[in-house]
């Protein structure tokens, strides 16, 4: 790390996918179990840029906003150049999955939540969810759907990152964000994934997509699943019944802070990261149908909109900010112990 610079400066993403590709040559993606040599390569390139990460911000050349940037790029490389990887040994073994219109369709993997935000954490979970343009039958093959053969090659990458073992893992994938929970199907075509929203999508699920980000895929299946949901998250009129319905989630959080005990949690304990996030998010929800500048990802670009929108004073925005930074700073101490997936305090005074 030292000798190539990066004890100071994080590669860019040119650079980490030239890493990728060099750290992987000649290393077989066909065994697609995770202690295989091909697991075994992603869990100590990974290791490897991680220990980058904490050495920068642990020693502060880097801030919270180069750290988090660090992250979201290692996670996005590392999604983006498996797929690239894992989906030509899939058309070998169970056919090509093509439009109406003969081009092969690609995975469209949509990061929600921190990495949707590019505000990954050093211990995240990564939320997932799995989109194919169209459905139909794959071409030539195992004579499977398309939503098969996709479904078969998003559980490759999930197990490839999520599984455990001697070396580590990855990152751990969670997918219950998709339509129906773990009880939907793992990827969708785009309509019937649209079709889900329009009718029977909720308020939660409103406020998990304002940070939803698609990180791989094709132009046109990207851009009509933007155009899809925005409508369905960014509501033209005011609506009273999304107020309501934000003010229960809010109360069923502080309950379930209150009955497991997570008051010395840094994230969901009272005034904790999840707050300061609730209030810009809930302000984007009732407002950004009409103002599309709230339209945006990261809590600190939006905090300075709504103060220019008149919804926050700067005063206030500027102690969400500040807490803001102070809270995901101590959780990145916590976490960078073991690799641990808390937020909460340590009990410890050393």
């Amino acid at each position: 790390l030292v000798a190539a610079g990066e004890h100071r400066q994080a590669p860019d993403r040119a650079r980490l996918a030239a890493d990728f590709e060099r750290s992987l040559e000649g290393v077989d993606a066909a065994d697609a179990s995770p202690a295989g040599p091909f697991g075994s390569a992603l869990r100590a390139f990974r290791n490897r840029h991680m220990i980058g990460i904490l050495l920068r911000d642990l020693a502060r050349h880097a801030d919270l906003r180069g750290t988090t940037a660090a992250l979201s790029d290692l996670a996005e490389v590392m999604i983006e150049r498996t797929l690239a990887r894992l989906q030509p040994l899939a058309v070998a073994e169970w056919g090509r999955p093509l439009t109406r219109a003969g081009d092969e369709q690609q995975l469209v993997v949509i990061a929600m939540g921190k990495l949707g935000a590019r505000e990954l954490n050093l211990s995240s979970d990564i939320d997932l969810v799995f989109v194919h343009a169209e459905g139909g039958t794959v071409e030539g093959g195992a004579g499977i759907t398309c939503q098969e053969f996709f479904t078969r090659l998003g559980r490759r990458l999930i197990g490839l990152f999520d599984t455990r073992t001697p070396k580590g893992f990855v990152f751990r994938v969670d997918m219950r964000l998709r339509p129906f929970g773990d009880a939907g199907p793992l990827a969708q075509h785009l309509d019937a994934f649209l079709d889900y929203y329009e009718e029977q999508g909720r308020d939660w699920e409103r406020y998990a997509f304002v940070k939803a980000r698609a990180i791989t895929g094709d132009a046109a299946t990207v851009a009509g699943l933007e155009e899809g949901l925005r409508p369905f998250v960014y509501r033209r009129y005011l609506d009273f019944g999304a107020i309501a319905a934000l003010r229960d989630m809010k109360a069923m959080i502080r309950r379930e802070v209150q009955r497991c005990g997570l008051e010395a949690d840094v994230k969901l304990g009272a005034g904790g990261i999840r707050e300061v996030e609730f209030v810009a998010q809930v302000f984007q929800l009732i407002h950004g149908g009409r103002d599309r500048s709230l339209q945006t990802r990261a809590l600190r670009d939006v905090l300075p909109q709504l103060v220019r929108a008149g919804l926050l004073e700067d005063e206030e925005a500027l102690r969400l900010e500040l807490a803001y930074v102070f809270l995901r700073e101590l959780e990145h101490r916590i976490q960078a112990l073991d690799d641990a997936q808390t937020q909460r305090l340590p009990d410890d005074p050393a």
